[in-house]
């Protein structure tokens, strides 16, 4: 996710302090992982610096003065821009569970053992989302739901890399 992007698309609603953007963020998109201050500022830096933002108003606080941040015209542009890009699928041609998979079968070890200690862990965690989404509001059910889908494709690949071992087997070992 494009941290600055989620910003400029929080700022379109309304201008807002650093804090307020953090809030924010958190509200929305950091259920389980927060921002922290550092990132927002050192985000609103780059984005002022590169005319995406403007500073509306400073204000004393207790601390150092408060700003204001705004989004400008070219801000939203590139918001809407971000918005009707697709996200490339990410295809995990090239992950670790393949390659334990590989490597048991390589190294004369148990890849049925790999697959089922892999197997408990994605369905407990399938378990824990499940309660989680039962649980919450409509965003983690939507998130949820996201996450759980990609770990029933892993289950899928489980089951039909444990149908397919012997012919891995067959195809890496060296002669």
């Amino acid at each position: 996710m494009s941290l600055g992007h989620t910003i400029l698309g929080l700022l379109e609603s309304h201008p807002r302090h650093g804090y307020d953007l953090k809030r924010a963020y958190d509200e929305q998109f950091g259920r389980t992982r927060s921002l922290a201050y550092g990132q927002v500022y050192s985000t609103l830096s780059r984005l002022l610096k590169n005319g995406l933002v403007e500073v509306e108003g400073v204000e004393p606080g207790d601390g150092p003065e408060r700003k204001r941040y705004a989004i400008t015209e070219a801000g939203v542009t590139d918001v809407a821009d971000w918005l009707a890009r697709p996200e490339s699928p990410e295809p995990y041609l090239q992950n670790t569970l393949y390659t334990k998979v590989v490597l048991a079968v390589l190294t004369g070890r148990r890849p049925y053992e790999v697959l089922d200690v892999q197997r408990t862990e994605h369905l407990r965690q399938m378990r824990e989302l499940t309660r989680r989404k039962d649980d919450g509001d409509l965003a983690d059910q939507l998130i949820c739901d996201h996450a759980l889908f990609h770990l029933e494709a892993d289950l899928r690949w489980l089951e039909l890399t444990s149908a397919r071992l012997d012919e891995l087997a067959r195809e890496v070992r060296p002669a």
